[in-house]
């Protein structure tokens, strides 16, 4: 059994995501500017479970990445110090050479392993692939950026401006 670094409660305080969308239980490895090992467990008590699909529960590709993603960000927020209350979120920039390689059920756990390709001023590149029992399930390189949202106020101005 992998020792955990990061419990749900850390991860909580790291990454802005709640229930039913924070998609990483713990973490069980940790690198400083290198890489990080984080675990998701696949249970059927999954709300997309219900739609996908009724009678062949699959979790959907998109959930995948977005888990992968999920792990990019806590490492960018141990290397950073940026945490959940900063205002700041760590967006998608881009997914390039996704594969999928086998489907994801309940029962499954997924082990969600991401590293630093690259950084350039708030734009971080990774390499990151998840497996099951290690058994590749998808891989992809993934960039993401630090923005901060925009207020409501200043949502509502843009959208009555029509920007």
């Amino acid at each position: 059994m992998s020792q955990t670094i990061f419990d749900i409660r850390a991860i909580m305080g790291m990454l802005a995501h709640r229930s039913p969308f924070l998609l990483v239980d713990k973490v069980i490895a940790y690198e400083k500017g290198k890489s990080l090992t984080a675990i998701k467990n696949v249970t059927y008590n999954e709300p997309f479970f219900t739609g996908h699909f009724p009678n062949v529960p699959t979790m959907p590709g998109v959930l995948i990445l977005e888990a992968l993603a999920q792990a990019c960000g806590l490492l960018t927020s141990q290397d950073t110090g940026i945490r959940a209350e900063s205002g700041v979120i760590f967006y998608f920039a881009g997914i390039d050479n996704a594969r999928f390689k086998r489907i994801v059920v309940p029962g499954d756990q997924l082990t969600l392993d991401v590293a630093i390709d690259k950084i350039k001023r708030n734009l971080w590149r990774f390499k990151a692939k998840a497996t099951v029992d290690g058994e590749l399930a998808c891989e992809a390189d993934l960039m993401c950026v630090f923005k901060r949202p925009p207020s409501a106020e200043e949502g509502a101005a843009a959208e009555k401006s029509g920007e």
